[in-house]
C-alpha cells in the first residue's frame, strides 16, 4: 500500500499543479496555494480514491468469486447426475449379461435335448425299418431301387406314347401340307423326261456310205477320229452309225459335222476338217443360245455373259441321264412355286435354283465338289452371298443357313427325286440297298433288314423278346435319325419295325 502511494503522490501532484494552473488560467484573480498546503490535499485525495478503489476491487473480486462458485457447484451437481447415470447403465449392462448367459445355458440345453430327441427318433425308425424288412423279407434298397425303376420305366413309357403321339399328329399334319404344296408345284411343272447316253447316232442314206466314210485304207475314219476326237463306230447296224465320247460337247460336234459330210458326199481329210470347223462354230452359237434361251425360260435377267455360256455348256451334259440344263430349268420353276407358297423372295430363289449345278460345267477342268466349284464361280462373276451360299450349301458341303438354300435343296432333290427323271447304275443302286440293311443291323435287337422299293423303304425285323412295342417305336426313330446322318438321298426313306411273337407246341 505504502508503494503505491508513493508511486500515486508525485502524479497527485503534478496533476494537482496543472489543475491550479487551469484554475488560474480562469480564474485570474486567484493566487496559488503554497506547496505544502497542495501536497496534503493531494495526499488525502490520494487516500480517498485509493479507498474507494479498494472498495470497487472488493466489491468486484467478491462477485467474481460468487458467479465462480456458482458455476462450480452447477458443474458438480451435473457430474453427479452423470455418474449416477453412468451407475445406473452399468447396472442395466450387468443384468442384460446374466440373462443373456441365462439363455445362452437354456439354448445348449435345449439343442442337448433336441439331440437326444433326434437320436432317439432314429433308433426307432432304423429299429421299425429292420422289423418291416424283417416281416417282408427283402431290402429297403432293393424295395427303393425297384419303385425308381417302376417310377422311370412308366415315365418313359409316358413320355414315348407322348412323342408318339406328337410326332403323328405332326407327321400327318407335315404330310398334308407338303403333298398339296408338291403336288401342285409338279403339277405346273411338265418337263420331258431325257435320257442321253454316251453315244450318238447318225443315220446314213445307205450302207454305201459307210465305205466313204472309212475311206481307202481307212484314211478318212482314222482322219476324222483324230480331228473330231471320239471314236466312230461303223458296225452292222444298218444305215447308222455311231459318235462315241464321254465329252458330250465333243461328240455333238462330231455327229453335226459327220451329218453334214453324209448330206454332202465328200468325204476327204480336208473336206472333214472344213466340216468339223462349221460344226464346231455352230455348236458354240447353240450353246449360248440355250444359254439365253434358258434364262427366258426361267424370267431372269442381268447374268454375266461367262455364265451364260457356262449354262449353255450344261446342254450337252446328264447326270444320271437326265439333262443339267433342263434339270436346271425344272428346279427353277420348282423353287419359284414353293417360295411363292412360303411367301420367300421368289426371284432370289429362282435364281439361286437356276444356277446351283453351274459347277458341273467346269467340272472335269478344275478338281472339286461341283458345288463349291460353282459357288466359286458365281462369286467371281458378281453374285450375291445368298445365291454364292445356296450354291455351296445344296449338298451340304456347308451347313444350309437361309431358306433360300433349303428351298434350293428341296427344289433339286424334287426335280431329280420324280419319277423318270434319272437313273440310276446298277452298282450304285446295289451299294445303297447294302448300306441301307447294314445300318439297321447295327443296333440291338434286329434279326433281318430289308430295303424295299429301290431303297426308298427299310423293314426291320426285331426280336420280340428283346424289345417290347415302345422299343421297337424307339428303334424305328433311331434307324431313321442314323439314315439321315450317314446316307445322302432323294426324297425320304421310310423305316418299319416289324415285332411279331409267335408261341408253337405240338400235340402228339
Amino acid at each position: 500500500m505504502e508503494q503505491t502511494l508513493s508511486l500515486l503522490i508525485p502524479g497527485l501532484v503534478v496533476s494537482g499543479v496543472f489543475l491550479g494552473g487551469l484554475l488560474v488560467g480562469r480564474r485570474l484573480i486567484k493566487i496559488p496555494p503554497a506547496p505544502d498546503e497542495i501536497i496534503s490535499d493531494a495526499r488525502v485525495d490520494a487516500q480517498r480514491i485509493l479507498a474507494r478503489a479498494e472498495e470497487d476491487a472488493r466489491a468486484l473480486a467478491d462477485t467474481y468469486r460468487d458467479r465462480e462458485d456458482a458455476t462450480l457447484e452447477h458443474r458438480r451437481v451435473e457430474i453427479d447426475a452423470k455418474s449416477s447415470t453412468l451407475e445406473h447403465r452399468a447396472e442395466t449392462l450387468e443384468q442384460r449379461g446374466a440373462n443373456l448367459a441365462q439363455r445362452e445355458e437354456l439354448v445348449i440345453d435345449m439343442e442337448r435335448a433336441a439331440k437326444e430327441v433326434a437320436a432317439e427318433a432314429a433308433r426307432s425308425q432304423e429299429e421299425a425299418r429292420l422289423e418291416l424288412e424283417a416281416l417282408a423279407g427283402f431290402d429297403s434298397r432293393a424295395a427303393k431301387e425297384e419303385l425308381l425303376q417302376k417310377v422311370e420305366d412308366e415315365a418313359r413309357r409316358d413320355a414315348m406314347v407322348l412323342v408318339r403321339d406328337i410326332e403323328t399328329r405332326a407327321r400327318e399334319e407335315a404330310l398334308r401340307r407338303s403333298r398339296r404344296i408338291l403336288a401342285g408345284v409338279i403339277q405346273r411343272v411338265a418337263s420331258e423326261v431325257v435320257a442321253e447316253t454316251t453315244t450318238s447316232t447318225v443315220p446314213l442314206p445307205s450302207d454305201d456310205m459307210k465305205g466313204r466314210i472309212i475311206g481307202k485304207d481307212g484314211r478318212n475314219i482314222r482322219s476324222f477320229e483324230a480331228i473330231a476326237g471320239v471314236d466312230l463306230i461303223v458296225d452292222d447296224t444298218p444305215e447308222s452309225v455311231s459318235v462315241s465320247t464321254f465329252d458330250p460337247v465333243r461328240r455333238e460336234v462330231a455327229r453335226l459335222a459327220l451329218t453334214r459330210l453324209v448330206e454332202d458326199g465328200r468325204i476327204h481329210p480336208s473336206s472333214i476338217e472344213e466340216a468339223h470347223e462349221k460344226a464346231k462354230d455352230e455348236v458354240e452359237q447353240s450353246i449360248r443360245d440355250a444359254g439365253e434361251w434358258a434364262m427366258l425360260d426361267v424370267g431372269l435377267t442381268r447374268i454375266h455373259p461367262e455364265l451364260v455360256t457356262l449354262i449353255g455348256r450344261l446342254k450337252y451334259r446328264t447326270s444320271y441321264g437326265q439333262n443339267v440344263l433342263n434339270h436346271l430349268i425344272e428346279s427353277a420353276h420348282i423353287a419359284g412355286m414353293l417360295a411363292a407358297e412360303l411367301g420367300v423372295d421368289e426371284a432370289e430363289v429362282k435364281r439361286a435354283a437356276f444356277l446351283h449345278d453351274i459347277g458341273k460345267a467346269v467340272s472335269h477342268e478344275v478338281g472339286g465338289s461341283h458345288a463349291l466349284i460353282g459357288a466359286e464361280i458365281a462369286r467371281r462373276f458378281g453374285e450375291g452371298p445368298a445365291i454364292v451360299h445356296a450354291i455351296e450349301a445344296h449338298h451340304n458341303e456347308v451347313e444350309p443357313r437361309t431358306l433360300t438354300a433349303v428351298l434350293v435343296q428341296a427344289a433339286d432333290a424334287v426335280s431329280a427325286a420324280r419319277p423318270g427323271a434319272r437313273r440310276e447304275a446298277l452298282d450304285s443302286y446295289v451299294r445303297r440297298l447294302e448300306q441301307l440293311e447294314e445300318i439297321a443291323m447295327d443296333f440291338d435287337g434286329v434279326e433281318r433288314a430289308f430295303a424295299l422299293q429301290a431303297g426308298r423303304e427299310v423293314r426291320v425285323v426285331v426280336d420280340p423278346g428283346t424289345l417290347d412295342d415302345m422299343a421297337s417305336k424307339s428303334l424305328a426313330r433311331s434307324i431313321a435319325r442314323r439314315l439321315e446322318h450317314d446316307l445322302q438321298y432323294p426324297g425320304q426313306i421310310e423305316v418299319t419295325v416289324i415285332r411279331e411273337f409267335r408261341a408253337k407246341d405240338y400235340a402228339r
